[in-house]
């Protein structure tokens, strides 16, 4: 399926969604890539209204721009990034949002490899201190993540980010009841994945609901 063709229809489906970004994504690591719906037209068409495909929420990691790792353009992914991709109250009424009005039928949740906000929750686990200022807030958040690693005997940072954002996923349906009834209802899915920096490859880690 095109880009064109999804542009030229109604919202495509969760699974199709899934595909095209599959597909740019592909076209990035090989570097065939096409960089749509970037010109003046595209940008004058959403002047009164946007239907991005998908919602992604990753880390804030200035070498994880999405729309550049999927090979996408303007108005076709509703993007929300903190570091460690950590759920607060905004993030949750972000993605609530691009869900209910915008009825985004995808939620990619975008982890990476060397995550800087996931090694510091390692450290701070394994010497017991945590760190001063704001940043203390996102080790919180990411702490459980990390105990969940470590209970399944995972240790290394890369790993530890996989089990994240597969917490992260299922936290964002179970803590948002808007979330969890459109999956539910098949309105939507999410999809986590961790983000290889050398080959620029994104690998499914977890899926909810049908993709």
């Amino acid at each position: 399926m095109s880009q064109q063709t999804v542009n030229e229809r109604s919202q495509p489906n969760p699974a199709e969604a899934w595909q095209l970004l599959k597909e740019g994504n592909e076209r990035f690591v090989t570097g065939d890539v096409a960089h749509p719906n970037q010109n003046a037209a595209r940008r004058s068409s959403l002047t009164e209204s946007q239907h991005p495909m998908a919602v992604i929420f990753g880390c804030s990691d200035s070498r994880l721009a999405a729309e550049i790792i999927f090979d996408v353009g303007l108005g076709d992914v509703f993007v929300i990034r903190t570091a460690g991709q950590v759920i607060d109250d905004a993030v949750l009424g972000s993605v609530e949002f691009s869900v209910d009005a915008l009825q985004v039928p995808l939620i990619v949740v975008l982890g990476h490899d060397s995550c800087g906000a996931v090694s510091a929750t390692l450290g701070a686990a394994e010497q017991g201190e945590m760190p001063s200022g704001y940043v203390r807030a996102l080790v919180e958040r990411i702490l459980p993540s990390v105990l969940a690693a470590q209970q399944a005997g995972v240790a290394g940072v890369n790993e530890t980010v996989e089990e994240h954002v597969k917490q992260t996923a299922t936290r964002l349906t179970e803590q948002s009841r808007v979330l969890h009834d459109a999956v539910a209802e098949g309105r939507t899915a999410v999809v986590g994945v961790t983000y290889r920096l050398a080959e620029g490859r994104a690998d499914v880690v977890s899926t909810i609901g049908n993709l």
